[in-house]
């Protein structure tokens, strides 16, 4: 099955829940590396990790194990997310994964939950990001939908931007849901202006992620890993990638142009 075609949205999937399970028992079940194994056969265009400092889900064994998976699966990628100036960065040094998505999250934060500050965030990611690019890897700032910091973001260095979408999730189905997809949709059209690539995540769903693409221009790939595997448990992996690539692929049918 393809991944995805370069006329529509990629689904990388995150597996840090299934990690979570994982190691809420001293056992190696359920695998986080047969989960993303599973989620690329069913046709997923990539898989996403962020790894912790107190490694309360993905581990760095699981981070090496899945970077030797994605070497027999080169037409798919490996993204790896995380804040650089915790322990993120040796690790992206020896994996060399084809996307880093910067995070501000803080050590013991519950979930992201808020995007970059620029021009304040400047002057410490411009460094990170100039060796992320030696290293080869395509960087990703994770920002809030505010079309005013795209500029900020390509003249940092960054490749894309990831459009943190929990505002978008908690408006889905209320009186505001219009209102916050305009400056989801400003801030992508902002981003490609600038010349940004753009992705999207956090608390995306079967239910609020076509409406999502329908209306904001220009999303390359999501990120999607807590309903994502939540529909997994009951659906099982296949099932539920098939289904989100349906739902994307139907989005894109319903997109003018």
């Amino acid at each position: 099955m393809s991944p995805a075609s370069p006329e529509r949205t990629a689904l990388s999937v995150n597996i840090n829940k299934v990690a979570l399970l994982r190691n809420s028992r001293h056992l190696a079940i359920p695998s986080p590396l047969r989960a993303a194994e599973l989620c690329l056969r069913a046709g997923a265009a990539g898989i996403t990790i962020h790894p912790r400092p107190d490694q309360r889900h993905i581990r760095t064994a699981d981070a090496h194990d899945i970077a030797a998976l994605m070497k027999a699966w080169p037409d798919r990628e490996f993204n790896i997310e995380g804040n650089p100036f915790h322990n993120l960065m040796d690790l992206v040094r020896q994996l060399r994964p084809h996307q880093c998505t910067l995070v501000p999250d803080s050590q013991d934060q519950f979930t992201s939950d808020h995007g970059w500050s620029l021009p304040h965030d400047a002057p410490a990611l411009r460094p990170v990001i100039e060796e992320l690019h030696q290293l080869g890897v395509r960087v990703s700032l994770f920002m809030d939908p505010l079309p005013q910091a795209m500029a900020g973001a390509r003249a940092v260095g960054a490749d894309r931007v990831e459009l943190y979408t929990e505002a978008y999730a908690r408006a889905w189905g209320t009186p505001e849901q219009e209102a916050v997809l305009a400056r989801y949709a400003a801030a992508a059209r902002a981003a490609t202006e600038a010349g940004l690539g753009l992705n999207a995540g956090h608390d995306l769903n079967r239910d609020n992620l076509g409406l999502f693409l329908r209306s904001v221009p220009g999303v390359q790939e999501v990120s999607i890993g807590h309903a994502l595997i939540g529909d997994a448990l009951e659906l099982g992996y296949a099932a539920t990638v098939q289904a989100y690539q349906a739902v994307i692929a139907t989005a894109f049918e319903r997109t003018p142009g």
